[in-house]
Order: structure tokens, then C-alpha cells, then sequence
């Protein structure tokens, strides 16, 4: 299961909180309130998947789901 960004240790349900207190509806928005997802990158589209669902506990995507998740972000 996929629960936070490994390259910075932030798990969704801390990412969830900030994003619900500051109103962060997209990726930027919410980095300019916390740091996460700019070494790999690969947490995009889980945290986009999270901005729009609340769910904050992801199994692992695949290509296509990723990618359709991050068309949505964009």
C-alpha cells in the first residue's frame, strides 16, 4: 500500500490536513504549504488522487491509472 511521499516522509493523512486547512486544491497549491513530491515525483498522482477523493491509503497504480490521475491533476 502507498500511504506517504518517501522522498520527504510526508504521509497523506498529514498532506490531507494541511490541504483541508489551507484550501490547497492541486499539488502546487499545497507545496507552497508543505514540502513533498519534488525529488521523484511519483507521489503526484496518489496525492492527486487524494486532493480529489480524501482517501489518504493507495494501492499501488499502475501506468495507465497513474497517468489518468495525473492528466486529472493538470
Amino acid at each position: 500500500m502507498v500511504t506517504r511521499c518517501v522522498c520527504f516522509n510526508q504521509s497523506f493523512v498529514d498532506l490531507r490536513k494541511i490541504a483541508r486547512k489551507t484550501k490547497a486544491r492541486t499539488i502546487g497549491e499545497l507545496q507552497q504549504h508543505v514540502t513533498f513530491g519534488r525529488n521523484c515525483c511519483r507521489c503526484h498522482p496518489y496525492v492527486i488522487k487524494m486532493l480529489v477523493t480524501g482517501e489518504t491509503v493507495f494501492a499501488v497504480m499502475d501506468e495507465d491509472e497513474a497517468a489518468r490521475w495525473l492528466a486529472q491533476g493538470s
